[in-house]
Order: C-alpha cells, then sequence, then structure tokens
C-alpha cells in the first residue's frame, strides 16, 4: 500500500488539461527481475478517457475523437469527476484480448463485446497525477474504478520478478507483457521506465507463391494443409536480408507452377506460383478473424 504524504499546506488545483501523449513501453527480450510492477499487454486500441463532470472523451494514442466509435464504454463512466485515464479498449475472444475482432467489431459499428481496461490515470479533480509514482497512480486508479463495473475494468498487476508473469502470457497466446518501474512518473515519450516483452508464435507453412523483386522475393505467399485442402494463410515480407533473398529466389524458382496449389484460388496478379515443396519457418503475433498470419516475420526455409 502507498502512503500518501499529508500537509497542512494547501495546494493549489491544477486546470484539467487537454489530450497528453501518451507514455510508450520500450521493447525488451526479458522481463526486469525487480523494481516494476507487471501487467499482461493487452492486443487492443490504446486510448486516454477523458471524463470532465459527467461528460466524457475519448482519444486515440495520436489524439482523435473516437468517442462515437467508442460511445458506449464513454457512457459507462457514471463519474462526476475530472479525470483523466490511460487504458485500452479491446475484445475477448477465446478467452483473451483479440485485436482482429476488435478492428471487424469497429467495421461494424458493433460495442456490446468491448471492454476499457484502465491501467493508469493522469489527473484527478485539480491534481495532476503524472508526477507521482507508479504504485501511486495505481492505488489511486484502483480506488475510482472499484466504484465503476464493466465495461470498465481495472488492469490488475503483479510486483516482484516478471519472468512468471510472461511464461504464463506465453502459454495462454498473449501478447505478452509491460513493466513499470515502480517509482516513476508518467513521461510522454518512449523509456526505459515502461518495458515491453512479447511473446511469439512459431509455426511451420508452405510456401505456395512469391512476389518477385529485382534480385529476390519480395514476399512469399504462406499456406496450412488442413485435411485435404490447401488454405491461403497470408503473406510474409520481412525477417531476411539481400542474400537469404537470392537463395530463396533461386530455390523457388526451380519449382513454378503454371497456377496455384491452394483449394481456393486467389487472384493476385503480383504474385508466382510454386509446387508447395519448401516449408517457411514464420515467427507470428496472431492468427486474424480472416484466417491469416497477423504481424508475421520469415526466420527460415527448407525442403518438405
Amino acid at each position: 500500500m502507498v502512503k500518501r504524504a499529508r500537509s497542512g499546506v494547501r495546494t493549489a488545483k491544477a486546470e484539467m488539461p487537454g489530450f497528453i501523449k501518451p507514455q510508450l513501453a520500450t521493447l525488451k527480450i526479458k522481463a526486469p527481475s525487480e523494481g516494476y510492477v507487471h501487467e499482461i499487454k493487452y492486443d487492443g486500441y490504446r486510448v486516454q478517457v477523458h471524463v470532465d463532470a459527467g461528460s466524457t472523451k475519448i482519444f486515440t494514442r495520436n489524439g482523435h475523437d473516437w468517442t462515437k466509435r467508442f460511445s458506449a464504454i464513454a457512457g459507462s463512466f457514471k463519474l462526476r469527476s475530472q479525470t483523466i485515464f490511460d487504458g485500452e479498449v479491446v475484445v475477448i475472444h477465446e478467452g483473451r484480448t483479440n485485436f482482429s475482432e476488435l478492428q471487424a467489431d469497429l467495421a461494424k459499428g458493433r460495442q456490446d463485446r468491448m471492454l476499457f481496461y484502465a491501467f493508469d490515470i493522469l489527473f484527478h479533480n485539480g491534481e495532476d497525477l503524472r508526477g507521482k509514482p507508479q504504485l501511486y497512480r495505481k492505488e489511486r486508479l484502483k480506488e475510482l474504478l472499484d466504484m465503476l463495473a464493466p465495461p470498465l475494468l481495472y488492469s490488475e498487476h503483479l510486483e516482484g520478478d516478471g519472468h512468471e508473469l510472461f511464461e504464463a502470457a506465453a502459454r495462454l497466446s498473449y501478447e505478452g507483457i509491460v513493466c513499470k518501474r515502480t517509482d516513476a512518473p508518467y513521461r510522454s515519450d518512449r523509456n526505459e521506465a515502461w518495458l515491453k516483452i512479447k511473446t511469439v508464435q512459431k509455426g511451420k507453412f508452405p510456401v505456395v507463391g512469391f512476389v518477385k523483386d529485382p534480385s529476390g522475393v519480395a514476399a512469399l505467399y504462406l499456406g496450412k494443409q488442413e485435411g485435404k485442402d490447401l488454405v491461403y494463410m497470408g503473406k510474409v515480407g520481412t525477417g531476411w536480408d539481400r542474400t537469404t533473398s537470392g537463395k530463396i529466389r533461386k530455390a523457388l524458382d526451380e519449382v513454378v507452377s503454371p497456377k496455384s496449389k491452394l483449394s481456393k484460388q486467389l487472384k493476385k496478379p503480383k504474385a508466382t506460383w510454386v509446387e508447395p515443396v519448401f516449408t517457411a519457418e514464420i515467427e507470428y503475433r496472431d492468427i486474424t478473424s480472416e484466417g491469416l498470419l497477423r504481424a508475421s516475420s520469415f526466420k527460415g526455409i527448407s525442403r518438405r
């Protein structure tokens, strides 16, 4: 429990600011073992919520007003205070947050599945909290969120070594974790007071085609065997250097096919189709609601 300092000196109330540039996390490979609190990294839209005596506005991380798109969440803030929350709008699908499902709901204008996880508080009733330590802000945040109800939720955290939470996040195919230094103020930039440690998924996928570039390949088209069907899984265009790109091209040029071997034909005007005799090892973040790999990266290729 963070103890608040009490003083007989009355300080002047600060005026509620407008949109605040968000604090961003620095990517790291390993979670810190001490001095940080650790939270699940949500796979959604980062937003900033401004509550002003019953009127609520929701801004994207770039300051765009998306109140109408998240009107159900905005209408759930039954507060008469002046408060600024930092958090994430998400949709839960198959037990975890899913960005693709959130995008699909936004496209349809559907809001009934959307939740808001609040993970920081920047201002409250004349007090600018950005200069306060992270744990102090979390305590104040929890006090307010305890008075509210879903779809508004408090982002829980763990203290101590973050490796245990990271391993749990990886097992559950979560995006990763965010680690926040307990004594740090809120700063509107990317810094190491906030760290992000991402989990990735790996898989091997048949190469069904490629896009040429002058010296190699610009992208690979990938498939997946589902029973008797070879279905399209999207493309990958990162993860190789110029030398590797040339080697991939040389190998694929030897197995070019006059037409796609996918069970369902695709209109890909730049595609050169190949016999699916090579398998690409791919790291990826997720599979979209359309069944395609998201945030994929090439790691290697081998003959099947």
